[in-house]
């Protein structure tokens, strides 16, 4: 069958249709990675959005039922330039083609990518239509034109929880990731166990779902805490009448500033509360200590953004999702920046100077991506207890 993806400028692209069939319209943006793929799909930060893979052959490893960002996929619609018909991976329970059927993600195949990109890379970002219904393509071109501004739409309240939950991983033994923290001994330690002794239990991070990926939740157990997690309209009140030891503010999809319950929320736990906050949670912060942010021209999407920290110099290769950036001209005096991308020049991390805050643009858990930040979620626990925080047991650590 074939299938068409319609950008609102005109440009069209014709190929095979993969997935499911249908027509999504969203703005159709473009992810550098080369694995990672099933990730990308279940990440709620990809919500309203056409995700495009730069790189040339996707699904060669099959999707299996642990490499998942959030319960289904996230996505408009999935473009590629070829996919597998076949996969070989000993964790494998279906191939991609399957999977995007079975949860209705249109798909097209069989163009272009790398002109694709270089088109978003010239023009920015572009809603775009894909659809299978062969309809003629003025018509997807005016319903590209006509699909929402995402910069309008509340997409964290589309993706974020329904009400507070205690967090709950898979079954021990499933999600070997502790073994590849940076310090590791033997194998790496879960979390201690709550105790009924509130001097032993581990700390109590309360994290604010905008659209959190399952890792950065597995990154927080892992590091030695308990994590409640909370619907992102809960307000500073109800968060501190939960006793958290810290507060987490997590990724998600859309523009920053139109999420302003959370904004205004984060204001009230500012100073209260120790806080760290990865990509949209980034960018809330920020905004609630009175920064602005500005919509990047294609955004920055892959898992080789190189970052700087500005304290001790070092590189460290990102996983990187996000549309937005702070804008350095209005960051408050209270902010200091921590860390830039070397590619643009634009924030990707700050603290503040007199508070137990620090934030980061970049995607430290690593999924997909490399490992090289992962030791952040060890800095955050650190901070809580060098501010006279309740310590945490400390199991094997």
């Amino acid at each position: 069958m074939e299938a068409v993806l319609a950008l609102e400028d005109g440009r069209i692209f014709r190929g095979r249709s993969i997935g499911a069939a249908g027509e999504r319209t969203g703005e159709v943006v473009f992810n550098t990675s080369m694995v990672g793929y099933q990730e990308v799909l279940t990440d709620p930060s990809y919500r309203g959005q056409i995700v495009t893979m730069t790189y040339t052959e996707i699904g060669n490893y099959g999707v299996n039922e642990l490499d998942i960002e959030s319960s289904h996929p996230q996505v408009s619609g999935f473009v590629v330039r070829q996919l597998s018909e076949l996969h070989s991976n000993w964790r494998a329970s279906k191939d991609l083609n399957q999977y995007l059927r079975e949860n209705k993600v249109v798909g097209i195949a069989e163009i272009d990518t790398r002109a694709l990109t270089r088109h978003l890379r010239s023009r920015g970002v572009l809603r775009g239509c894909l659809s299978t219904s062969g309809a003629d393509v003025d018509t997807l071109v005016a319903k590209a034109k006509a699909s929402p501004d995402l910069s309008r739409v509340d997409l964290v309240g589309e993706v974020t929880c329904p009400r507070p939950y205690a967090w709950q991983d898979a079954p021990a033994g499933r999600w070997p990731r502790a073994a590849e923290r940076p310090g590791a001994k033997d194998g790496g330690a879960a979390a201690p166990a709550v105790s009924g002794d509130a001097q032993t239990a581990p700390l109590h991070i309360i994290a604010y779902d905008y659209g959190v990926k399952q890792n950065i939740l597995r990154c927080l157990r892992d590091a030695g805490t308990r994590v409640t997690v909370v619907p992102a309209a809960t307000s500073a009140a109800d968060t501190l009448a939960l006793a958290p030891d810290g507060v987490f503010l997590s990724n998600g999809p859309g523009d920053p500033a139109s999420a302003t319950y959370a904004i205004e929320s984060v204001k009230g736990l500012v100073g209260k509360v120790p806080i760290f906050g990865i990509c949209l949670g980034h960018q809330i912060l920020g905004i609630a200590m009175g920064a602005t942010t500005f919509k990047l021209k294609f955004g920055h999407r892959g898992a080789n953004q190189p970052v700087k920290d500005m304290r001790d110099g070092r590189i460290a290769i990102t996983s990187q999702n996000h549309g937005y950036a702070i804008d350095e001209r209005n960051l408050p005096s209270t902010a200091e920046v921590t860390h830039v991308n070397l590619n643009d020049g634009t924030i990707e991390g700050f603290r503040h100077r007199d508070e137990a805050i620090f934030s980061v643009q970049y995607h430290p858990e690593s999924s997909p991506g490399p490992h090289d930040s992962l030791y952040l979620f060890d800095q955050f626990i650190a901070m809580i207890e060098s501010r006279g925080e309740r310590p945490r047991a400390r199991g094997g650590r």
